[in-house]
């Protein structure tokens, strides 16, 4: 790296100077994303020129088309490297849960629902997770009735959708629920249950198979 002179500012008793740095690689000049300059600022005191402040700036030219392709080059080169770099015997990390996880968040919701019917008569079941939420402050009531967690209530957790659904009547008496793996667990086991609380599981991978044929969990 070298240094040159950029401006030198001299008024009276006080003189400015400018220096750029610049970046050599095999005698060429490399272009680098940021301009670093610093100023040096003197003032002469009884005849001797002494250091008085020190100031750096980084400018970095948008207007550069150049310079921003060398950017975004170097950036598509880091993410590359990164990739290249990354072990391909290292497990990566699954936001997916164990199936006893899956069971007891379904247990959860059936549970909440049992408890939303006794609570709203009128209603009965609902086929709508977040009517079993709602901690978002206030009293409990049928659209909020603060039952299960947000997480949960969003329908997605440890790497399956959950899903309400056959809720014909009024008030209604039946409900299906189904927890379906997401696209980053498709190997693992659809899960369903109904108002009865009883949880099947299906290898197939479609909740509507669950229900007619799926084997009773433990």
């Amino acid at each position: 790296m070298k240094s040159r002179v950029e401006n030198d500012a001299l008024r009276a008793d006080e003189d400015d100077i400018e220096l750029s740095f610049l970046t050599y690689k095999n005698g060429q000049v490399q272009r680098t994303p940021f301009m670093p300059h610093m100023t040096f600022s003197m003032k002469q005191e009884a005849r001797v020129w002494k250091l008085n402040e020190i100031s750096v700036t980084i400018r970095l030219p948008l207007s550069d088309p150049d310079l921003l392709k060398a950017i975004t080059d170097g950036m598509k080169a880091r993410q590359n490297a990164s990739a290249t770099l990354t072990p391909r015997s290292q497990p990566v990390a699954s936001p997916a849960g164990t199936d006893a996880q899956v069971l007891a968040a379904m247990r959860t919701i059936l549970t909440a629902e049992i408890t939303y019917a006794t609570t709203y008569p009128r209603v009965g079941y609902t086929c709508t997770l977040s009517d079993l939420d709602g901690f978002g402050g206030g009293e409990p009531n049928e659209h909020q009735a603060m039952l299960i967690n947000s997480g949960l209530a969003s329908g997605k957790r440890y790497g399956f959708v959950f899903m309400l659904s056959a809720c014909a009547s009024t008030p209604v008496t039946g409900f299906r629920l189904s927890a379906t793996p997401n696209a980053n667990t498709l190997d693992r086991k659809t899960f369903c249950a109904d108002q009865s609380g009883v949880i099947r599981a299906s290898e197939s991978g479609d909740p509507a198979s669950c229900f007619s044929n799926g084997t009773a969990v433990q």
